[in-house]
């Protein structure tokens, strides 16, 4: 089995290894709403790798589509802008995350499929695995996990696998 299983007590397996990952502080949902911290249920995509040049000295190894962030990279959180749920460049008008922060969080981000095909506004942005923040505190929605286990999916997944959200 290709796909990565996300539980919502806050473990992850891939390829028979179970891994520590943290979830959003609003648990586990399926009505997934902007702003609640809710982790999406659900099965989705991989679609692209971010990652921090100036903290690696080599491109994480994977086989997802994979892109050097920039020190003005960003990610729309404004539902009432056309971008919503996209990058975007900074400076930018409407509410957004930094993808370029000065914690490590998102030295490697890798963006799931949540809702942008289609987008529907309001329904949550910027869900991603990340890098974990210390003793795993919980996330705003996104999966993260230690910056060694975020790698070593990265190095096996590939544009057929899933990650799939589970109660």
């Amino acid at each position: 089995m290709n796909n990565i299983l996300v539980s919502s007590q806050g473990t992850l397996s891939f390829h028979g290894q179970i891994y520590r990952c943290a979830l959003g502080r609003g648990g586990v949902k399926a009505d997934k709403q902007e702003g609640d911290g809710a982790t999406p249920l659900g099965s989705f995509a991989m679609r692209k790798v971010f990652y921090r040049p100036d903290k690696f000295t080599a491109p994480p190894v994977t086989k997802l589509p994979l892109e050097a962030l920039e020190s003005n990279s960003g990610w729309s959180d404004d539902s009432a802008l056309p971008d919503y749920n996209c990058y975007v460049q900074l400076p930018y008008t409407g509410s957004h995350e930094q993808l370029w922060r000065a914690d490590d969080l998102y030295d490697i981000i890798v963006v799931l499929a949540y809702n942008d095909a289609p987008v529907m506004l309001g329904k949550g942005s910027a869900i991603f695995m990340h890098i974990a923040r210390e003793a795993y505190m919980p996330t705003d929605g996104c999966i993260a996990l230690s910056q060694p286990d975020l790698l070593a999916l990265l190095a096996e997944a590939d544009a057929n696998t899933r990650v799939e959200i589970k109660l």
